[in-house]
C-alpha cells in the first residue's frame, strides 16, 4: 500500500505487468475448462447416438458448439493480442483489450455450460425440468460471476483501480 492506503507503489509499466501476469493466471483456469469442454462437444457428433437427436436436440447442440468456439477463441485471444503488441510499449492498453476479450470469454463459456447442460438434461430427462434446472444453474453462475462482483464493485466504487 501506499502511504495515503489508497494504492501500490508500482510505476504505470510494474502496474502493467503486474496486471498482465494476473490476467494470465485467471485465463488458465477458464480456458483449460472451455477446451475440455469444447473437445468433448466435437465428439458428440461421431456418436452412434447422434442420428437419433430430433431437430431441436441437434439445433441446441449446434449453437452449443458454436459458443463452446467462441469461448474457446475469445479465451485463447490474449496470445495473439500479446504476439502481435509485444514489444510496442502498449501494455496498459495490451492488459485492457485483453481484459474485455477474457470477460467476454468467461461469458460465453457460461452459456456454453448452460447450453450443453440443457441438451443433456433433456436428452436425460425431457420436458420442462431439464429447462428448470437448466434455468436454475445459469442463475447460479451469474451470480457468482456477475452479481456478487458487480455488487462488490458497487459498493466500493469510491476505492480506486488496481
Amino acid at each position: 500500500m501506499s502511504e495515503d492506503g489508497r494504492g501500490r507503489h508500482e510505476t504505470p509499466n510494474e502496474r502493467a505487468d503486474r496486471r498482465w501476469n494476473e490476467l494470465l493466471q485467471e485465463v488458465r483456469v477458464a480456458q483449460t475448462g472451455a477446451q475440455i469442454l469444447f473437445g468433448f462437444l466435437l465428439s458428440v457428433v461421431f456418436t452412434p447416438r447422434f442420428t437419433s437427436l430430433s431437430t431441436f436436440e441437434r439445433n441446441l447442440y449446434v449453437v452449443t458448439v458454436v459458443l463452446g468456439a467462441l469461448a474457446t477463441g475469445a479465451l485463447i485471444a490474449p496470445v495473439a493480442y500479446h504476439r502481435l503488441l509485444a514489444g510496442r510499449r502498449l501494455k496498459p492498453e495490451l492488459v485492457d483489450a485483453t481484459s474485455r476479450v477474457v470477460t467476454l470469454g468467461v461469458v460465453l463459456l457460461a452459456l456454453t455450460v448452460g447450453s450443453a447442460l440443457l441438451l443433456l438434461l433433456h436428452l436425460a430427462l425431457g420436458g420442462p425440468l431439464s429447462w428448470l434446472i437448466a434455468a436454475v444453474v445459469m442463475a447460479w453462475f451469474g451470480l457468482w460471476w456477475l452479481l456478487l462482483p458487480w455488487l462488490l464493485l458497487r459498493r466500493n466504487d469510491d476505492r480506486p483501480g488496481d
